[in-house]
């Protein structure tokens, strides 16, 4: 279904001709709601008060009485197992103790205990598990922050059995706790005496193992063999290691001798060449050379100097071949020298690998038997220890439980706090009300103010208050708010549509909204102000104009629209004031045709045209039917009636769409039947002015 903005018709040229403000919601509108929710927010405030006072009263006083406890942890992880359990553990209990207190904070409040305390207090054969719940029931833990204390609370309609109770279940918990640890190292201390007996032949026998393992193997100082025998190897790694190097170098030597030519002398090679006496013997030839060329110059071959020289040449020279001959020689018994001592140390170095594999065989096993033996002494050393310890503890009789203070008997009960739940009820019982009332005016849609009425797009004409039971005829001469409220109207109809021979349609969403009424005192109020005036009543189906004026109802527009009278005949005036009134006549079977007919728009047309200043018409609803829809068409301008606290907002606003289809111009609505004894608390503002004047005038 295609809706209709309301906003368009204040847009469209034929719109009202005063545009309304934007509704504003003020925080007066909001304290009206209160005040007019005000007896229901206040029977709701006494109730709730009521019934929180009452069930305050109502409850048993109880009392509360609490022992205080240290609990300590050193105690309890000196009975850890230390050694045999697992260090992982151990520190992480270390570490977080909050498992441990909420362990005991557990049996504080346990069944187990519970039972001790009331087999105590009424013997052992009057105990069932009903008494035991109930009796835990009534325990509670309260640790002492940043400390290992701890309050034990018990409750009780009885103050003195709430402090035996909580004393006699403080002292049961430190002896249970006694008791317990007792056992404990009993059971500790009676499994480390077996526990060490096997120990000690596990031990032994780990030591003989190894001790025939030694003899068997000839491995009496097998560690100190394995350290000898491995010192050895490594030098004779490092011995072969070098022998090699030497070797390769010598045999690098021996090749390049082996690689020269026969016209290449051995002294070219560096190594022979740096031998500083080969060098001094070539240096001596050099020079016996040089001076032979000198003499030369001067002698003859056969010249005794000459002969001198040749003969210390042939000498020099000899001497140098022979010391070459003798470097050739010493390199070729070097090479084989390194090559000996490489075979040497290299099966020096094999047979030591041999011993050595042959001891790390024999010290796989040795090592493995050791560490045994030496793993099983650890334990039983440990074991050893940790049972004098225990034994110490045990005899000590220490306790990480110990009663700090006792609970005394209370004077007072903590339960009911009378002044905190009557503060408390009346806390609730507010924000009930609260939400009571706003939750009564959500659901509220209906429309109540003048600013509900700009919620629906449309001006705002006038505000009516609800007239007395069977004030229905028009009463515009008195003076009074109903008076004044019809006059405001008038003035309001007056400025929208100025213009003379005016139509006027009255109309609503839904019945019983009070538009006949507000029709006719409109009237009247036009007429009474001077002006001609014609009241049409429009509603052949439930006519009403005729009741208010006490007017007959023979003849009026339904015979005038059949043919069946004539104008003159359907229209009665009344002497006072110059008012015409034209009922509706006798209910025809077809009021929507007749009002859509062609004598309907020129009896409209002709009246407009006449004598009157004003036609004023009383239409049906217009959700009940379409009669008000097809006047729309032929007149000046609508008057939308709403009943306050009567018309929900969508229901007016599905009118509203309904009268817009005919682009009618929609002067405004009229707020009718508003009950402003009941909200004078916001009406105030709108209509307390006319009120204080008018009684001032009086």
């Amino acid at each position: 279904m295609q809706t209709t903005d309301p906003q368009r018709l204040l847009r469209d040229p034929g719109g009202p001709l005063v545009r309304p403000r934007p509704a504003e919601i003020h925080l007066r509108d909001r304290i009206s709601v209160f005040y007019r929710y005000r007896y229901v927010a206040l029977l709701a405030f006494v109730v709730v008060l009521s019934v929180a006072a009452l069930r305050a009263y109502s409850q048993t006083p109880l009392y509360r009485s609490s022992v205080r406890l240290l609990i300590d942890l050193e105690d309890e992880r000196s009975l850890a197992m230390e050694g045999v359990s697992t260090t992982t553990n151990n520190s992480n209990y270390m570490q977080d103790p909050e498992p441990y207190f909420q362990t005991q904070y557990r049996i504080l409040t346990g069944r187990d205990l519970a039972r001790r305390v009331l087999t105590k207090i009424n013997g052992p054969n009057a105990v069932t598990d009903g008494q035991v719940g109930d009796f835990a029931g009534h325990v509670s833990v309260e640790p002492v922050r940043a400390s290992r204390l701890v309050d034990v609370v018990f409750v009780s309609a009885d103050p003195a059995l709430a402090a035996n109770s909580a004393n006699i279940l403080a002292e049961e918990y430190v002896q249970q706790n006694l008791d317990l640890r007792r056992q404990n190292m009993e059971r500790s201390l009676e499994w480390l005496s077996q526990e060490l007996a096997r120990q000690k032949t596990i031990v032994e026998a780990s030591e003989r193992a190894m001790a025939q393992y030694r003899e068997e193997q000839n491995a009496l100082s097998l560690e100190d063999r394995q350290n000898i025998v491995i010192s050895r190897l490594n030098q004779l790694n490092e011995a072969a290691t070098r022998a090699r190097t030497n070797r390769a170098q010598k045999e690098s030597l021996y090749r390049r001798l082996d690689s020269l030519g026969p016209k290449t002398t051995p002294d070219s090679i560096p190594e022979i060449l740096q031998n500083p006496y080969i060098q001094s013997l070539k240096a001596q030839v050099a020079e016996l050379e040089r001076r032979k060329a000198l003499l030369s110059e001067r002698y003859g071959d056969k010249h005794p100097e000459m002969l001198t020289v040749n003969a210390s040449i042939q000498d020099a020279t000899r001497q140098l071949n022979l010391e070459i001959a003798k470097a050739v020689d010493s390199i070729h018994h070097d090479y084989e020298s390194a090559m000996l001592e490489e075979r040497t140390l290299a099966g020096a170095l094999d047979e030591q690998k041999g011993l050595a594999t042959d001891l790390d065989r024999k010290s796989v096993t040795y090592t493995v038997l050791q560490r045994d033996a030496q793993s099983n002494r650890e334990l039983y050393q440990t074991l050893l220890r940790r049972e004098k310890e225990l034994q110490v503890l045990a005899n000590s009789r220490g306790n990480n439980v110990r009663l700090v203070e006792r609970a005394a008997v209370p004077q007072a009960a903590f339960s009911p706090n009378l002044r905190k739940a009557t503060m408390l009820g009346a806390i609730v019982a507010f924000l009930v009300a609260v939400g009571l009332v706003l939750g009564l005016d959500y659901l509220d849609d209906t429309v109540k103010t003048p600013e509900d009425i700009a919620r629906l797009g449309l001006p705002f004409l006038a505000l009516i208050p609800a007239a007395g039971s069977g004030r229905n005829r028009p009463s515009i001469s008195r003076h009074n708010d109903f008076s004044e409220a019809i006059r405001s109207l008038r003035t309001s109809i007056a400025l929208s549509t100025r213009q003379g021979g005016s139509i006027v349609l009255v109309t609503s969403a839904q019945p019983l909204e009070g538009k006949t009424t507000t029709a006719c005192n409109l009237a009247a109020a036009l007429a009474y102000g001077g002006a001609k005036v014609l009241l049409i009543d429009a509603d052949m189906r439930r006519p009403g104009v005729h009741r208010n004026f006490g007017l007959e109802n023979r003849c009026g527009l339904s015979e005038l629209l059949s043919g069946q009278a004539a104008l003159t005949q359907a229209v009665q005036r009344l002497a006072e004031p110059d008012l015409w009134i034209m009922p509706a006549g006798s209910t025809p079977p077809n009021p929507s045709e007749l009002l859509a007919s062609g004598r309907m728009e020129a009896l409209l047309g002709q009246v407009q045209n006449g004598p009157f200043d004003w036609v004023i018409v009383d239409t049906p609803p217009v959700l009940a039917v379409t009669d008000a829809s097809i006047l729309t068409q032929w007149v000046s301008g609508v008057a939308f009636v709403v009943g306050s606290e009567m018309t929900r907002r969508r229901l007016a606003e599905r009118a509203i769409e309904t009268l817009a289809a005919g682009r009618p111009r929609i002067l405004g609505a009229v707020l009718n039947r508003v009950d402003v004894t009941r909200n004078k608390y916001y009406y105030a503002r709108h209509y307390g002015y006319g009120n204080r004047y008018l009684a001032a005038e009086t």
